[in-house]
């Protein structure tokens, strides 16, 4: 499934970055490379000319999959060439009937593989990266017949308030090599300021993936045992831990719920609920659906199961609130992986009909039921309820192209 790639750019950092970013080929692929099968024009320091039909701003990145080109004008920032990569790969991979993902993976030491969905803010990187489980990788993947494999060959890193305490893997992986983009350092000392976002809150780090000292090379893996969604959901009303059916799976694969959180998003003060589809809106070219009921096939093919996990907020909505305990969140990662909740006892929820396990071992009763936190039960279903409209009229745009099955397992 190697898809040769050439990049035409006038900034070498811009080289370097897919350097670090794409896989590395030997000397010997090298030296048999011929003509790539996809060819990058980054000339992002000039603008797109507004006049051009159909064009309203000097920003442009134009896709052709006939000719297999990316042209990139009027925006600098690297992260553009990555994400033109993804979004072929998500054209050409389900012709082949292999399921391209938006997500993290690592496998345990029994060669067990989760896969991590979830989009900026909901800890996708932070819970990924696990120092008793190896990492495949964090942002882009495939699933084939022969089971789970890295499209990149390194890591994109978000690097907003980095330290070594909170993320030790990611900060010492920033060394000779790595690309900073968008941070603010001392020009005597060169000591990076992490926290400083005057230029944006989007700060940013790549690095290859052999940089991380529990990266599992080559970047590939069997057929995952786990499908987890993280979400953040700022209502305070979805459980920390739901068991999802094949269907709910689909269904909430197509909604990919969060929250846009400060810190991630350009402009965002306050978490506000969004949706994006397959948690990558951006870089889908078909029908979601397709994508979903890929990965239900997949799921049922090799006996994964799907959980949905909250990292949002508990006890009430944003601003009365507080945030799901990380090591909380940590015990019910871990309780997935050890299989404590593979045949746990559950209770139904009645709005958004997901199984709730009864107990999860390091996490409170009272935790795992959302309604339970909250000292306000009308309010809770009040809101509970006005986030099952927001589902149902997201879901509206993909009904037409999806199955009464993914339909029927929405929130009621």
């Amino acid at each position: 499934f190697r898809l040769k790639v050439g990049v035409i750019c006038p900034r070498p950092y811009h080289a370097l970055f897919m350097r670090n970013m794409l896989i590395r080929p030997t000397p010997e692929q090298l030296e048999d490379f011929g003509e790539p099968d996809f060819t990058i024009m980054n000339a992002g320091a000039f603008p797109a000319n507004r006049l051009t039909d159909q064009m309203s701003s000097k920003t442009s990145i134009a896709l052709n999959f006939e000719r297999n080109e990316l042209i990139i004008l009027g925006t600098e920032y690297a992260g553009e060439m990555k994400k033109g990569v993804f979004s072929v790969m998500h054209y050409l991979m389900p012709k082949r009937g292999v399921l391209s993902m938006h997500c993290s993976a690592n496998e345990g030491a029994e060669g067990d593989v989760s896969l991590f969905f979830g989009l900026s803010g909901t800890g996708k990187t932070t819970l990924s990266a696990d120092p008793h489980r190896s990492l495949i990788g964090d942002d882009e993947h495939c699933w084939s017949d022969r089971g789970v494999f890295n499209i990149e060959g390194g890591c994109y890193a978000k690097a907003i308030g980095l330290s070594a305490d909170a993320e030790p893997e990611i900060f010492k992986a920033i060394r000779f090599g790595s690309v900073l983009e968008n941070v603010v350092y001392d020009e005597d000392t060169h000591q990076v300021d992490f926290d400083d976002t005057s230029i944006t809150q989007n700060t940013r780090v790549a690095y290859p993936i052999d940089f991380i000292d529990n990266a599992k090379i080559p970047c590939v893996g069997g057929h995952p045992k786990n499908i987890i969604f993280l979400t953040y959901d700022a209502f305070g009303v979805v459980p920390p831990i739901s068991k999802l059916t094949s269907s709910q799976a689909m269904y909430h694969f197509i909604s990919g719920y969060t929250a846009k959180v400060a810190g991630t998003e350009m402009g965002v003060d306050e978490p506000q609920a969004t949706f994006s589809a397959c948690f990558g809106d951006a870089f889908l070219v078909l029908h979601p659906a397709k994508y979903a009921e890929m990965l239900a096939d997949k799921m049922e093919l090799h006996g994964a199961k799907a959980w949905l996990i909250n990292t949002g907020m508990t006890g009430g909505a944003y601003g009365t609130g507080s945030r799901m305990s990380l090591a909380h969140t940590r015990a019910i990662i871990d309780a997935i992986h050890d299989g404590s909740l593979d045949e746990v006892e559950t209770h139904s929820e009645p709005v958004f009909g997901v199984e709730i396990p009864v107990a999860v071992p390091g996490v409170p009763t009272e935790v795992l039921n959302p309604k339970d936190s909250w000292s306000d039960k009308k309010a809770f279903d009040e809101t509970a309820s006005k986030l099952a409209e927001l589902f149902n009229k997201n879901f509206e745009q993909y009904r037409e192209g999806s199955s009464a099955e993914i339909a029927a397992a929405g929130p009621r």
